[in-house]
């Protein structure tokens, strides 16, 4: 009788230890997948990883950045030649920049072997980029052609003298056209290395747009030396004339007459709007010239993760609703955001000239004069810059404008 009691104990204690092992394994395991969602799977991507990238969602792969094997392993761990790691893991650990890379040329991007980001730079390039700056420029010509079928050439509305005034001297007019012709040719060849494969190949075959793009890539290097001077010479002639002054609210406030006839607004000798227009052209200008320069010296002068480090910093990119900018980036990452950045400019700033092209020229009667001879109309340059007139009898000693 004792036997069996005991008998009977025993089992029981042996049958709860085996439904409790199995139940704490499955806690444990379950625990840890809720803990880490990749233990089910090993690390590897989960079904949810694979939607979310299809999903084009934001998806968390510091976990295969780490996973990338030992460089060394005992006899036990070895997998042929390479050591403690896989041929997967090799690759994500080329992928990721974290392999120990050995290279002959010691060049900044010697030792990249996989660039991560390229395809998303190339996509958006011909994707995005593309379309809206053509958009940007088409949208820009098409408003001005409105623009003059509705307001046509703004006259000089009084009688005209025939007496001029001198509007800027020889030196200021090289500056200015040094700056304006650089810009047009960069622009140019711009715009023929950005569209050629899917506009001009088409159009004029591989062969012709070879020897046309191999000239625009020239011009578009060395040009860009002269643009930068003449961006020089601009600052330094005209900054100080530049500066806003409170007749600029009473310009702003009637648009300076372009869309009224007969109403002209005081200015001295650049008005707000072209106020806006030279600083334009200095932000626009600095900006591109830097880019430019960090794109013809490859990977010696990266500028943009230690640019994104600092809006990090001051929460200026959660601000504008684009969370944490990378700052750790392969050279070649760095030269892709060069060059996004450098065409985003051009565009913005292609479209403004455009504006500044218009008015010069076909838009306003005797403001070509200006920058083509440097005199212009004594009625011109009172209805426009009367201040000016004022400023520039009062230097001469009230003496009356040259004939």
């Amino acid at each position: 009788m004792l036997r069996a009691i005991f008998a009977l104990i025993l089992t029981t204690i042996f049958a709860v230890s085996g439904l409790a092992g199995p139940v704490t394994a499955q806690t444990a395991a379950e625990t840890a997948t809720e803990t880490n969602p990749r233990a089910a799977t090993g690390g590897a991507p989960t079904l949810e990883d694979i939607l979310a990238r299809q999903r084009g969602e934001t998806t968390d792969f510091s976990h295969r950045k780490q996973s990338g094997g030992t460089a060394a392993a005992g006899i036990t761990e070895q997998l042929g030649t390479l050591g403690g790691s896989s041929d997967s893991e090799v690759f994500r650990s080329l992928r990721y920049g974290t392999a120990d890379v050995t290279v002959s040329n010691n060049g900044p991007a010697s030792a990249v072997l996989i660039q991560d980001r390229g395809m998303w730079w190339l996509e958006f390039r011909k994707g995005p980029l593309s379309k809206y700056g053509a958009w940007l420029l088409g949208g820009t010509l098409v408003a001005l052609a409105v623009f003059y079928l509705l307001r046509g050439r703004i006259r000089i509305d009084g009688p005209k003298t025939g007496r001029t005034i001198t509007r800027f001297n020889s030196f200021e007019r090289f500056g200015h056209w040094l700056f304006a012709g650089s810009f047009l040719i960069l622009g140019a060849t711009g715009l023929i290395t950005l569209f050629g494969r899917t506009v001009m190949i088409p159009l004029f075959g591989k062969d012709s747009f070879a020897l046309l793009a191999s000239a625009s890539k020239w011009a578009h290097n060395n040009v860009a030396w002269a643009f930068m001077l003449g961006l020089i010479i601009i600052i330094v002639n005209w900054t100080v004339h530049n500066i806003p002054n409170k007749h600029d609210l009473k310009w702003l406030a009637v648009a300076g007459g372009l869309f009224s006839k007969g109403v002209h607004p005081p200015a001295r000798k650049f008005n707000a709007g072209q106020k806006m227009i030279f600083w334009g052209c200095v932000v626009l200008g600095l900006s591109i010239s830097a880019s430019g320069v960090s794109l013809l010296f490859p990977f010696e002068l990266p500028m943009f993760a230690s640019t994104f480090a600092t809006l990090n910093e001051f929460g200026i990119s959660q601000m504008l609703g684009l969370g944490t900018l990378p700052e750790q980036m392969a050279p070649h990452e760095e030269m892709q955001f060069a060059q996004l950045w450098h065409t985003i400019v051009a565009f913005v700033f292609m479209a403004m000239i455009f504006a500044h092209i218009y008015l010069g020229s076909i838009g306003m009667e005797g403001a070509f004069d200006a920058m083509g001879s440097g005199e212009v109309e004594e009625q011109w340059a009172k209805e426009h810059h009367g201040l000016w007139v004022e400023e520039v009898r009062a230097s001469k000693g009230a003496a009356s404008p040259a004939e």
